[in-house]
């Protein structure tokens, strides 16, 4: 009996039962494009990440606290103890190190803002200083960004996030406006220099829900970020735009020449990392997310290819028969084998096919859509597709083989005797 005889009478006996066909189907319609789905979700998230980090320059140094040590055994977490300043920056900036072409300070806190006579929000304050729009790729969309001279005078200015614009003033305009900034009970009015342009939610946070305010102010005004002797102003982290990705190895080996001077550290007690780092790690985190997304839809093609076998399972005990007459007349029991194994494999490659279509529609339809506040981007890859079409191929082998050697070892005169 030729393949093509199987595949004939295969679609033969699967038509004859089509609702049960169908019902067999769709737990692998349902897996494989659950699979697809996810995949391509994880994949654009990915994407997203990776964008994300780049936009802000191949070239960045971010350096941060180091995990200090308890004793001589226990390590804390990075960035538990505040080892860097604002004067370490400006250490950094002036200290001439071959590779360095800005340097520029971040640190958040939260923090309450009320328009007098209007709207309140609380978010996020970055205190950095003029520089920060260098390093950091940060376009405007009204106004200007705070000054040197602004920063050195401790000014009470601020630069708006484009959702916080919004949310305070609304269709008007936010530059020139005052609004009151507080962190816990201390609270100062504070004069509006800038909108960003919107950004969106990314990766990294949504940046358009944040405020940019001099490092100096916040120090000198809202005394957030003082030092606890007072001889220096403690910052979350560093950030250096080396003038090349080439030149990168030798800023990092100069900063960190500067860094133990000024710390008066043999063990670094500062950590440098580059966008390269930073990548890799994201990298590695949605991949593993994308691993576990399809795994979990993976466990779908497990049940349909239950469902599979369940089907042929009634197959054969219902064509017992069948196969009696056919064993009769000659059929060898590979062939009764191969007949049942088809049928397995053809209804999975039905499924697998409509699952494919159904996850890349799916995938089409949720891209660029707004879930829970985040905007979805999905990317079909062939490889995904491709995937979970042989998985499904491969489920119909691997469920459809017991079913069929059941079949086979039917004996002819037992299977003729059957009513």
């Amino acid at each position: 009996m030729s393949i093509f005889d199987s595949l004939r009478v295969a679609v033969d006996a699967l038509t004859a039962h089509l609702l049960r066909t169908t019902l067999a189907m769709l737990g692998l319609i349902i897996g494989v494009a659950a699979v697809i789905t996810l995949l391509a979700v994880g994949r654009g998230s990915q994407e997203d990440v990776t964008k994300n980090i780049l936009s802000l320059g191949t070239n960045l140094l971010t350096i941060r606290p180091q995990a200090p040590t308890t004793g001589t055994v226990v390590r804390a977490a990075a960035g538990s103890r505040p080892t860097l300043t604002y004067q370490d920056a400006q250490a950094l900036a002036a200290g001439s190190i071959p590779g360095v072409a800005n340097v520029t300070v971040e640190s958040n806190t939260g923090v309450q803002m009320v328009v007098p006579g209007g709207g309140n929000v609380a978010t996020r304050a970055i205190a950095t200083d003029d520089v920060y729009p260098l390093v950091r790729n940060t376009p405007l969309a009204a106004g200007d960004f705070f000054t040197a001279d602004q920063v050195r005078t401790n000014a009470a200015v601020l630069v708006l996030g484009a959702n916080v614009a919004n949310t305070l003033f609304g269709g008007t305009e936010a530059v020139g406006q005052q609004v009151r900034v507080s962190v816990g009970r201390t609270g100062t009015l504070f004069t509006i220099v800038g909108v960003m342009a919107s950004q969106g939610g990314t990766a990294l946070g949504n940046l358009d829900d944040r405020v940019l305010l001099p490092i100096t102010t916040s120090n000198k005004v809202l005394a957030r970020f003082r030092g606890p002797t007072g001889s220096g102003d403690f910052v979350d982290q560093i950030d250096v735009a080396a003038t090349d990705t080439s030149q990168m190895a030798a800023a990092t080996t100069g900063i960190g020449t500067i860094l133990r001077d000024r710390h008066n550290v043999t063990d670094d007690d500062f950590l440098v990392q580059s966008q390269a780092d930073t990548l890799a790690a994201a990298a590695g985190v949605a991949q593993a997310q994308s691993f576990l997304l399809g795994s979990i839809a993976g466990i779908s093609l497990v049940v349909g290819g239950i469902g599979i076998m369940n089907t042929m399972l009634v197959s054969v005990f219902e064509r017992t028969r069948e196969i009696g007459i056919r064993r009769a007349v000659g059929a060898r029991r590979r062939d009764i084998m191969v007949q049942f194994l088809v049928e397995a494999v053809l209804v999975c490659c039905l499924g697998g096919l409509i699952g494919a279509v159904a996850g890349c529609g799916i995938s089409l339809l949720v891209n660029g859509r707004s879930i829970v506040g985040q905007t979805i981007h999905a990317v079909l890859t062939l490889d995904a597709i491709l995937l979970s079409v042989g998985v499904s191929v491969g489920i119909g082998v691997f469920f459809g083989f017991y079913p069929a050697t059941r079949a086979a070892r039917l004996r002819p005169i037992e299977a003729l005797h059957y009513e």
